[in-house]
């Protein structure tokens, strides 16, 4: 009896777990393989949107510029809210603003147009850097596609000469000359 478990359990293995897997996955290590298949991505995609240059005041500043525009849209809805929740309140803020002399107007539109309009020239700056990284490489995704669809033709890739090379069949193959008299 101990020789047969010996046999079964013995040196950390399990004979009747690993016959089982065979025909049912076995969950665990499931959970673990796609767990660690999640992660990669994650770790994937954290690398695709990280810029590798940017210290932490670069951060710092690229976070508080993103709070202008929220800002600007939270606050506006809140003075719909504040207009009908309290109208008098509402009105004496905005019998206030009215005081405001035009030129601090135009000095506030301009101070406005400036910090989104540089945000949009810096941002699109960045657009066409990415792009130009991207066009970069495409004669080598070009060429990989045409060795992709060489080997589907029947060809074998050349590394050196980057053309396909079709191996033309010799007359002497029996088997290949009885299948074209065939068709």
């Amino acid at each position: 009896m101990q020789g047969l478990l010996e046999t079964l359990f013995g040196n950390g293995r399990n004979v009747i777990r690993d016959t089982a897997e065979v025909f049912r996955v076995n969950a665990e290590q499931d959970a673990v393989r796609e767990a660690m298949a999640q992660q990669a991505a994650l770790g994937q995609f954290g690398t695709e949107f990280r810029v590798a240059d940017r210290g932490w005041f670069d951060r710092l500043m690229d976070a508080l510029n993103r709070i202008p525009r929220p800002a600007m849209a939270l606050g506006t809805m809140g003075l719909f809210v504040a207009a009908m929740v309290d109208p008098v309140w509402f009105a004496a803020r905005m019998a206030g603003i009215a005081l405001v002399p035009e030129p601090l107007w135009w000095l506030l539109g301009a101070i406005v147009s400036f910090y989104f309009g540089a945000r949009h020239q810096a941002k699109g700056q960045e657009f066409q850097r990415e792009i130009a990284v991207t066009m970069a490489a495409v004669p080598q995704v070009v060429q990989t596609v045409h060795d992709v669809e060489a080997l589907r033709g029947g060809a074998q890739v050349n590394a050196d000469a980057r053309e396909p090379e079709v191996f033309e069949a010799s007359g002497d193959n029996a088997a290949l000359n009885d299948w074209r008299k065939a068709s």
